[in-house]
């Protein structure tokens, strides 16, 4: 882990995740943000591996940093750390790329085991907010019809079974022991899965699911 990027407006906040982050991530250097402004200038300067990310800054949101680094640094995983737990704020900050979502509330050992899997490739998530993007998504019935321009994509009964363990929010390993295989196959699986879907993140692929009515299965 090379470089973090913080970004929250309240300095006693900031000073603590920081220090969970480099709990976590010791080695890594923190470039700290106040403003949206400030810290999509430092997209624009920097490389980042890891984004903790406030979503009500003083000069606009969160999710606008969100999905500059989605769209400049692909590889950057982009964190949400929020008061907020509402489907206002949650499926637009996931929408436009967040690979995780916590709540501030948490207690800091929950926050820490959440940070920690993100080097395991596997999306930290607070457990309401899991359940929330769970009961959403189970929630929905009737597939959507996909547009007729676009072209069809076609996976197979295996990759149907992974995609539709990830949407409902199961981590690689427990996915592997659903399915009797090993973490890395499962991985594989996944990484086959969001290039054919063109995604690159488990709420875009939690969306695929439902519109395939692999949730109705």
């Amino acid at each position: 882990m090379n470089k973090i990027l913080l970004l929250e407006d309240l300095p006693e906040i900031r000073s603590w995740l920081k220090a969970l982050a480099l709990q976590v991530f010791p080695n890594a250097q923190v470039s700290e943000a106040a403003r949206v402004h400030d810290a999509l200038a430092l997209v624009s300067a920097e490389r980042f591996e890891v984004a903790l990310i406030d979503l009500g800054l003083p000069d606009g949101s969160g999710v606008d940093v969100v999905a500059a680094l989605r769209e400049n640094q692909p590889e950057a995983q982009s964190v949400v750390v929020t008061i907020h737990d509402d489907d206002d704020h949650l499926f637009p900050a996931l929408q436009a790329g967040a690979f995780g979502y916590l709540l501030k509330e948490q207690p800091r050992e929950h926050f820490v085991e959440q940070l920690q899997r993100i080097s395991q490739g596997e999306p930290p998530l607070s457990p309401s907010i899991a359940r929330r993007v769970i009961a959403y998504f189970a929630a929905q019935n009737k597939p959507q019809e996909r547009p007729q321009n676009l072209p069809h994509v076609s996976l197979t009964d295996r990759e149907n079974e992974v995609l539709l363990w990830v949407a409902k929010g199961f981590t690689l390993p427990e996915i592997g022991v659903q399915l009797n295989l090993s973490r890395h196959t499962i991985a594989d699986y996944v990484k086959q899965i969001y290039r054919k879907l063109n995604v690159s993140s488990r709420a875009e692929a939690a969306l695929e699911a439902q519109r395939l009515g692999l949730f109705r299965r």
